[in-house]
């Protein structure tokens, strides 16, 4: 996934092309960075209806590549170091949002994964050949 970062785009539309491709997880912004493992306060949210040119503190443009493979803190690091965005992400946990700081090593992928069994209540299709041992051939149907 690539991220089009410009000052005239707004905080929504980066958040709305994540969750597109990450749909158990969101990006929040913030008016100050957050330190390692440590969440910053609800009151510290960018509103997203912002423009991404009067909150962000390096004006440089650009396309950011996003993986499933990158962690959490990778993503995070990107957008401070090479666009002074200050970003956050969250995780969905049933009907909430719970901020990952706790897992900024786990990748994108493995958040997303945790956020689709958390939402949903019934065994993921993630999980179907992973509790298997493949050498063990009596767990095969």
């Amino acid at each position: 996934m690539e991220m089009l970062i410009n000052d005239s785009r707004t905080i929504r539309e980066l958040q709305q092309e994540f969750n597109n491709t990450f749909p158990f997880l969101k990006l929040e912004f913030f008016d100050v960075p957050h330190a390692e493992k440590k969440a910053l306060p609800k009151s510290r949210m960018i509103a997203n209806d912002r423009k991404i040119g009067a909150v962000r503190k390096v004006h440089r443009d650009g396309k950011l590549v996003v993986t499933e493979n990158e962690t959490v803190s990778q993503l995070e690091n990107d957008l401070w170091n090479n666009y002074g965005l200050s970003a956050q992400v969250f995780r969905k946990s049933g009907n909430l949002w719970i901020e990952t700081s706790l897992t900024d090593s786990w990748t994108l992928e493995r958040q997303n994964r945790e956020g689709y069994e958390m939402s949903n209540g019934y065994e993921s299709p993630y999980r179907k050949g992973e509790d298997l041992d493949p050498g063990d051939r009596d767990k095969w149907e």
